[in-house]
Order: structure tokens, then C-alpha cells, then sequence
């Protein structure tokens, strides 16, 4: 059995301090492998969102004047205190969102990552200078904070998205009022505990803990907020733009995805069939940028389909902390019926599961699907599970254009020896990444992330979050 933790007791982090939520309510949050409580969290109300916001608006008036070197230090010190406190963010992962230990590495270390990288933006906050068209005129910009940034993030990597978000908010002079996943709470927690040691000023970052559904309306709404980063369902997405638009409120927006891969017939499935099956199966396929459909071209077809279901077939579902454990529980009653749902309805009109399909427990085992029609429900739409849809095309272009057939636009990948096809599908593939023989599953502090359509608006990364983050102000001196 995985080892269990005593119940937690979280409260909001609020202008450097720690309270219980205004109306005194708290909400369970069950640890997904078996549904046993595992912490009991501050349930926010609209009051403690005002609170939170209000003391992140204050304490921007300083903190938008603190030094690059300032800041730098502070975030190099979040990361060694994260180094200090590496299993207790470990078991964190593993025990309040079901992170088996190999995926759990993986988001510390990319974590660390995210805040070192962040460090580095704090001296590049620069604008640039422009010629004039009038006699002795200075003529620049610079680039200023936008003030109160509200970061909402997810139940899927928590540590990732918390690290990226708030620390490149914080690293360009912005403050902070974190939502998370009302099923990653904890972790956020811990997270505020580290930002305070390191010695940030009290209220630069504020966490407020509670449903989204009750909550997040009175954060990205909110007339003090000045931008808005979201990572979730393109449903809720889709309403967060909403209230941006109508207060002019800029924003990102990671989204659903439906990534594809494609495989052409020169392909070396030694090599591309496990990085496949990481695209998928990685934490129980809960990515956005999982690949849930693989177009095979026909030539390979058969012996694709074959070897994929041989490793899923022996991916394991053990002990969370053994490292040779790969699929996570799935996080909630709800989302599970909603796998469920998905494979029923593929079965009832005529797919075929080539591999999986049953429970055990709280996790899918990992399952292939073949013959799936336009009908079927997971055909286009995300399942949010270690479940795909494999399927024959009879060329190149076909499998390009099939691709393309969807409303989602986040991450996808191809598999070829053909350096001219890899080159045109990268070209002309609508999504907002692709990876030329390798998994769909990617991202690194520095790039670019994100993607098009019902996947999302706008980038993540260091660059990006720069642009998004602060505004340009023109500035002219006549000499």
C-alpha cells in the first residue's frame, strides 16, 4: 500500500499572513488513489478574494520599485528552499494528486527549473531606443510591471504551473493572487510557505484556496486585477475570456488539447512507439498535451498497433512510489466517469479495445482503441485519460490533413526519416507546438507554451510571460 499522511489543515496566505477563510468553512480534498481524506482546506468566499486582491494592490506600490537584484534573490532562494524541502513536495504530488514518483521527479526538477529561469528575467525587464523624426528629441520605451496578476492554476502539475506562473510574475515586479485547483491545494501551500522564507515582501504573493466555481468569478473579475493566466478546461476557459473581454482585462488561456501524432511508414518504431506511449500515458494521460490520436500510415499499421498494445500492456500500475510505476489515479469520481463514458460509448458503436478498457481501483488501465467513427464521442472530443484512438491513413497528406480536422490546436508530433515532410508538417500542422520524432508531452521555462483555437490564447515562458506580463510606455525627452 502507498504510504499515508495525517490530515492537513490549509488555510489562504494573505498579505503575509495566514487566515482561516471568512466565513470559517473548509472543503475535504481526498487523495485520488483511494479517495481517503487528505487535507481540509480554507473554503474561499468573494470576501477573501477582495481581501487577497486588495492587499496584492498594496503591496505592488513598492514592490513594482524593488531591484533586479532584489528580486533575483529572492526567487534563488525560493528554488534552495525547494531543494531543502524536495520530499516534502515529492510526497505532496504523490499523496494529494496521485503522481506516481517517476512523474513526481520529473515536476520538481522542472519546477526548479522554472524559478531559476524566472530569476533570470528580473535583468532583462528593458525596453529599447527609436530614432526621431523630430531635432533633438531622446526617444525610448520602458517596459513597466502591469500590477496584480491572478494565476489560476490546475490539479495535473500544480508545481510546474505554480513555478512558471508566479515566478515570472513576480521576477518582472508584478504581484500575486494564486487560485489553484481546488484538488491541488496543498501544494500551493507549501509553495506560499517557501515564497515567505525566501523573503519576499509580505502581500507580493497571496493564495486563496476553494472552488473555482465559487471563487474564480470574484478573481478574474475583479476591477484591481490587471491580467489573468488560467490553465484548465476550454469551458471555463472560454468564460474567463468572457470577463476579461468585457474589462479589457488581458490574459493567457492554456487550454483542452486533442493532440495528434502522426507515424509515416519510415519510421523507427523501436524508437516511436515508447515515446507514444509516454505521450499518453504519463500521469494516467491527465495532460492537455497528451497525444489521444496517433494517424498510422497503413504500410505499418498493423505492426504499430501491435507493439503499442505489448508496452501497454506492461505499463505498470503499481505502487505510486516505486519508480517503475507509471499510471496514476484518476483524480475524482467525476473525471473518472467521464473515462469510463468515453470507452463505453467508443465500444457501443463498434471500436475495438486493442489493449486495456478495465479498473483497477481508481486507475484506467492503459487502452488503445481501434475503428473509431466520427460518432464516437472521444473522436474529437478530450477524454483526460491514458485512453487513444489509433488510426490507418493511406498517406502522408491524408494524415496531415486529419491532423488538422480538429477545433483543438495545442501539441502535436511526427515521426519520419523525411526531413522535407517533418519540415511541411511543422509548417502547416494548426497547433501551437509540434515535435519532430518525439512525444507530444514537452516543454521547457524558456519557450513558447501554448496553443490555438479551443486550446487556448496566447504563450507561456520566460519571453512570453515578459511580453504578457508587463507594458511598454513610450518615453521622449527634447533635448
Amino acid at each position: 500500500m502507498d504510504t499515508k499522511t495525517d490530515i492537513k489543515s490549509l488555510q489562504h496566505f494573505i498579505g503575509g499572513d495566514w487566515a482561516d477563510a471568512a466565513a470559517c468553512e473548509t472543503f475535504e480534498v481526498l487523495n485520488p488513489l483511494d479517495d481517503s481524506p487528505y487535507a481540509r482546506a480554507a473554503r474561499g468566499s468573494a470576501e477573501d478574494m477582495n481581501r487577497a486582491v486588495a492587499a496584492a494592490k498594496s503591496a505592488f506600490v513598492n514592490f513594482r520599485d524593488t531591484l533586479p537584484k532584489e528580486r533575483e534573490r529572492w526567487l534563488l532562494r525560493v528554488a534552495e528552499i525547494m531543494e531543502d524541502r524536495k520530499q516534502e513536495l515529492l510526497d505532496c504530488l504523490i499523496d494529494e494528486i496521485g503522481s506516481p514518483i517517476q512523474k513526481a521527479m520529473f515536476e520538481f526538477d522542472k519546477g526548479l527549473t522554472m524559478v531559476r529561469a524566472a530569476a533570470g528575467m528580473c535583468r532583462n525587464v528593458r525596453g529599447e531606443t527609436f530614432p526621431s523624426d523630430r531635432p533633438g528629441t531622446f526617444s525610448m520605451s520602458v517596459r513597466e510591471p502591469l500590477g496584480v496578476v491572478a494565476v489560476i492554476t490546475p490539479f495535473n502539475v500544480p508545481l510546474i504551473k505554480t513555478t512558471r506562473l508566479v515566478a515570472n510574475a513576480l521576477a518582472v515586479g508584478n504581484t500575486v493572487v494564486h487560485l489553484p485547483s481546488e484538488m491541488a491545494p496543498h501544494l500551493t501551500v507549501l509553495f506560499a510557505q517557501i515564497v515567505a522564507e525566501a523573503g519576499f515582501p509580505k502581500g507580493a504573493y497571496n493564495v486563496v484556496t476553494g472552488y473555482g466555481a465559487e471563487i474564480g468569478d470574484a478573481l478574474t473579475g475583479h476591477e484591481d486585477v490587471d491580467f489573468v493566466t488560467f490553465t484548465g478546461s476550454t469551458v471555463v476557459g472560454q468564460h474567463i475570456a468572457e470577463i476579461c473581454a468585457r474589462n479589457k482585462t488581458p490574459n493567457t488561456l492554456e487550454l483542452g488539447g486533442k493532440s495528434p501524432t502522426l507515424i509515416l511508414a519510415d519510421a523507427d518504431l523501436d524508437k516511436a512507439v515508447p515515446l507514444a506511449a509516454r505521450s499518453i500515458f504519463m500521469f494516467g494521460g491527465q495532460a492537455c498535451i497528451g497525444s489521444s490520436r496517433f494517424y498510422v500510415e497503413r504500410p505499418i499499421y498493423e505492426a504499430f498497433v501491435n507493439r503499442f498494445a505489448m508496452i501497454a500492456s506492461k505499463v505498470s500500475m503499481g505502487n505510486l512510489r516505486d519508480p517503475n510505476t507509471v499510471i496514476a489515479p484518476i483524480i475524482s469520481d467525476r473525471q473518472r466517469q467521464r473515462v469510463k463514458d468515453h470507452i463505453a460509448d467508443a465500444v457501443a458503436k463498434g471500436a475495438t479495445v486493442t489493449a486495456g478498457g478495465e479498473w483497477e481501483g481508481n486507475r484506467c488501465q492503459p487502452t488503445l482503441l481501434t475503428g473509431v467513427t466520427e460518432e464516437m464521442t472521444l473522436c474529437r472530443t478530450e477524454t483526460f485519460g491514458p485512453v487513444t484512438a489509433i488510426y490507418p491513413v493511406d498517406s502522408y497528406e491524408e494524415g496531415l490533413e486529419k491532423a488538422n480536422d480538429t477545433e483543438y490546436g495545442l501539441s502535436s508530433a511526427i515521426f519520419t526519416k523525411d526531413i522535407d515532410r517533418a519540415f511541411h508538417f511543422a509548417r502547416n500542422i494548426g497547433a501551437g507546438m509540434c515535435h519532430i520524432n518525439g512525444p507530444t508531452i514537452h516543454d521547457e521555462a524558456h519557450v513558447p507554451f501554448g496553443g490555438n483555437g479551443e486550446s487556448g490564447v496566447g504563450r507561456e515562458g520566460t519571453d512570453a510571460d515578459m511580453e504578457a506580463m508587463t507594458e511598454l510606455k513610450w518615453v521622449t525627452v527634447q533635448l
